[in-house]
């Protein structure tokens, strides 16, 4: 992020935290973490590391929609992970239990990673969204606009060989596209570099099912990336 961003998050009274670098000391503790409205507004979330990243999701308020929700859903897995993936926002299952896809939809995804020879625990999964928009409506353009400050962070930290995006609308946010998703599929698109691997979301293919084997298409496709050196 940069100090655009950080002047908004001053003005808006976001709490980050960071080290004490003069303690040279990577670990957080409630003495360490500061307010930004009496921080250098250089603080940014482009310098937090993990913990410190997860309290500022936790503490942040930009868009409103922490409000209604009954956690934060920050992300789950490897965090040295080669792959990245990616939905659009947490819904009820994710929502009550803080981890993102959950429910059926997480295990169909479940399925679908092992079908190409990964665990679940091997990848790390975020969304667009840390909080579910009420009533599990599409992600705001405004809001994912704001939430995006910490999935960048997550993509700098992890430095994933490659991103599975699930959906529409992740993908069109993550590549800022208005393209269909139908065209985005079969490509290797990039982000920071990073390939980026488009499919439909596992709770779009329970609805679908005919459309699975598109899907176990893109996943071939995806693993292909991986080995042809695109990646």
């Amino acid at each position: 992020m940069d100090a655009r961003h950080a002047q908004y998050l001053y003005e808006l009274g976001i709490t980050v935290w960071q080290r004490r670098e003069l303690l040279n000391d990577s670990r957080l503790s409630p003495s360490d973490n500061t307010d930004i409205s009496s921080a250098s507004r250089e603080t940014s979330v482009t310098v937090m590391d993990w913990p410190a990243l997860e309290q500022a999701v936790k503490a942040c308020t930009a868009c409103g929609l922490r409000a209604g929700c009954t956690q934060t859903v920050f992300g789950v897995g490897n965090r040295r992970a080669e792959w990245l993936v990616i939905g659009e926002a947490p819904g009820a299952d994710e929502d009550k239990q803080g981890e993102p896809f959950v429910g059926r939809a997480g295990q169909l995804l479940n399925s679908m990673l092992v079908a190409i020879g990964l665990q679940r625990e091997q990848v790390y999964i975020a969304n667009i969204l840390k909080c579910r928009p009420p009533g599990n409506r599409d992600p705001k353009p405004e809001e994912a606009e704001l939430c995006r400050p910490f999935l960048e962070r997550q993509i700098a930290l992890i430095q994933p060989r490659l991103i599975l995006a699930l959906g529409r609308i992740a993908a069109q946010n993550l590549l800022a596209t208005d393209t269909p998703i139908g065209r985005l599929r079969g490509q290797v698109h990039q982000l920071h570099g990073i390939p980026v691997v488009v499919t439909y979301h596992p709770a779009y293919l329970l609805r679908s099912p005919g459309e699975k084997r598109k899907a176990w298409a893109d996943l071939q496709f995806a693993v292909r990336t991986l080995k042809d050196g695109h990646a």
